[in-house]
Order: structure tokens, then sequence, then C-alpha cells
């Protein structure tokens, strides 16, 4: 028998059907190859192993069941004790200005809820983030998303945030539509990198005015795209946050009338208790934030 297709058994038993076993999955699989699997399991055993609709194990899929589940089931605590300590340990993935402005505090609060708590950190935006929640290599991320997320992540919105323009203090511009109501802007652009979402939701806005400007210097952060605009490189676009600190040479001008952007966590599968505790205490951060 092939390991790889008992655990999709196991999955589908264990949620009662494919559907529910996709979505729970830890990795990413579609139903189909889901399903197309279980019948090779089926062919190699030359059984049936469930009904199909409504859902419910065969006689031979219950002893089957019964016989795996246990390993499949203890996977998790000998992962945790093979890392020693997992139970109190977090795997967190985000953007550069949550790790600097926001993690500390949340990792203080954690230490004073659970007793022996610790964590690592990984950098990554939203791709990056669900590409490591995919292989299993965090537990929990958190950046701005887009309105939706690769199969099998799951997410919460925290806060919604707006965009906004940096200028130099001495350009003299005091609004956003001194910029746009040119015929050519001709403004040098600073952005992160043009497949971030933040400058992909901007660009679409763009467009929808009927109006172009591509940037001039795409960076790896808004503290990068920051210090270009305050050594006059140009306008920057920025993500503006509840704890964003600006110098005086800086003016902002706020974007109204564009979409505001979703910042929120993306974790796959059952959150463990730790993660979800975490999860509990950034909501409620992001609560005092908005307050």
């Amino acid at each position: 028998m092939n390991v790889h297709h008992l655990e999709l058994f196991y999955y589908v038993a264990h949620h009662g059907g494919v559907s529910a076993a996709a979505r729970a999955m830890p990795y990413g699989i579609q139903q189909p190859a889901i399903s197309a699997q279980i019948l090779q399991l089926e062919d190699a055993l030359g059984v049936t192993l469930y009904q199909r609709r409504p859902f419910q194990l065969s006689r031979e899929g219950q002893t089957l069941y019964d016989f795996i589940a246990p390993f499949f089931d203890g996977l998790s605590e000998m992962a945790d004790r093979l890392r020693g300590g997992g139970e109190n340990r977090l795997r967190i993935a985000s953007a550069e200005v949550v790790q600097r402005d926001y993690l500390p505090e949340l990792c203080v609060r954690m230490r004073r809820r659970v007793k022996g708590f610790h964590f690592t950190l990984t950098h990554g935006r939203q791709q990056e983030i669900e590409t490591l929640l995919a292989a299993q290599e965090v537990d929990i991320g958190f950046g701005t998303l887009t309105e939706k997320t690769t199969a099998n992540i799951e997410s919460r919105e925290l806060l919604r945030l707006p965009m906004a323009l940096l200028v130099p203090e001495k350009s003299g511009i005091t609004k956003a539509a001194q910029i746009f109501e040119k015929d050519r802007i001709d403004l040098p652009l600073v952005t992160l990198e043009a497949r971030d979402v933040v400058s992909r939701s901007f660009q679409s806005a763009l467009r929808q005015r009927g109006l172009e400007w591509l940037p001039s210097l795409e960076v790896g952060s808004f503290d990068l795209v920051l210090r270009y605009v305050v050594e006059g490189f140009g306008a920057g676009l920025v993500l503006r946050h509840p704890r964003m600190e600006l110098p005086a040479s800086v003016r902002v001008l706020a974007l109204d009338d564009f979409p505001m952007l979703c910042f929120g966590a993306l974790w796959t599968g059952r959150l463990s208790p730790l993660a979800e505790a975490f999860l509990a205490e950034a909501t409620a951060l992001a609560g005092e934030l908005v307050r």
C-alpha cells in the first residue's frame, strides 16, 4: 500500500468526506486528486473503503481506519516531542513592519500568558507566507492580504488599512490631486515590488481612474520607501498603520478614495491551542489600535 494514499484516506475518513479532507489537509491538494488516489488505494486492496453519498465508511474502510488512525493522530505529538517542548513553541512568519512594531509586544503578552513561551520568526509577505504554511514550516503568518487566499489557507481580518503617498515637505505638494491632475506624471514613484498586494492595488486603482504612473524605484520594505522619499528621490507609496512614525521632513498625502487593504492572520488546518492563544492576543491588540 502507498503510504501517501493511506494518509489521504485517513483525512477523508477523519473529516467525513473528500471536500472536508481537502480543506483540512496541511498541504495544497485538490478534491479530484484526492478522489483519484483513493480509487487507486481501493483498486490495490480490491475493496470499497466508503460510500460516497452520503459518506459512510464500509466495514473494510472502518477496519483500515482503525488500524492507521493511531499513527496519524500521534504525528503532531511526536513532532513536538522531537522538537523539544513544541507545545510552547510557535513558528511565525510576517512582513517587516509587523516584526518591528507589533510582534515584540505580542510576544511579551504571550510570555505572560503561557509559561515557557518561545517562538521562531521568518520574514514573508502573503504569497511567501502561504507557501511556508503549505509546507508546514510555520504555524501562523501575519501580513497584508488579498481578497482570496489559496486552497486550504484560512485567514482572519484584523485591520483595514489605507494606502497613502509620502512626499518631501519641501516639494510643495499638499494633496494627491496635485499629482493626479497632471497630463503626464513625471514625479518618480517609489514602491514595493510590483507583485506586492499594495503595489498591485494602487496600480489597479490608477487604471480605474484612467491614470498611468509606473514605479521608478522598487524597494524591499516600507522603511526603504521612506528613506528614498526623505532623500528627495520621489513620492513613496506606503500602507498607513497605527504606529507609523514619520520625520517632520515628510508629508503624508491621503488617498481617501482608494481602496483600503485588509491586514490579517493566515494559517492552515486546525490551529493548535498555542496558536489560538496567539491569534486571540493579536485580535485584542488590533482592537486596541482601532480604538
